[in-house]
């Protein structure tokens, strides 16, 4: 891929496209956004997930998103965070 592409996420209960909740897929990896705010980011080369330090966890919708784009529940998130496996930056 050699273009950014931006996607509205859908909505898991109604299947429709979400405002303001995008799936951003670069050269380099892809990003979840919420509103302005970068939330995650995973990097194709290495695999690692960074999440943003300020934002990763800021509203119930946020979370929700979050967790259906890494398919992990806040659970789940916070463990790998603890362990290290998911890393907390500044993404914005």
């Amino acid at each position: 891929m050699k273009t950014t592409q931006i996607i509205n996420l859908k909505s898991p209960r109604s299947g429709n496209y979400v405002p303001n909740q995008f799936r951003i897929k670069t050269p380099k990896g892809e990003f979840y956004q919420s509103y302005n705010s970068k939330i995650i980011f995973i990097c194709y080369d290495t695999g690692n997930i960074y999440l943003d330090q300020k934002f990763w966890n800021y509203s119930n919708t946020t979370s929700r998103y979050r967790n259906q784009f890494l398919k992990l529940t806040t659970a789940e998130t916070k463990n790998l965070i603890a362990s290290g496996v998911i890393q907390l930056i500044d993404l914005n």
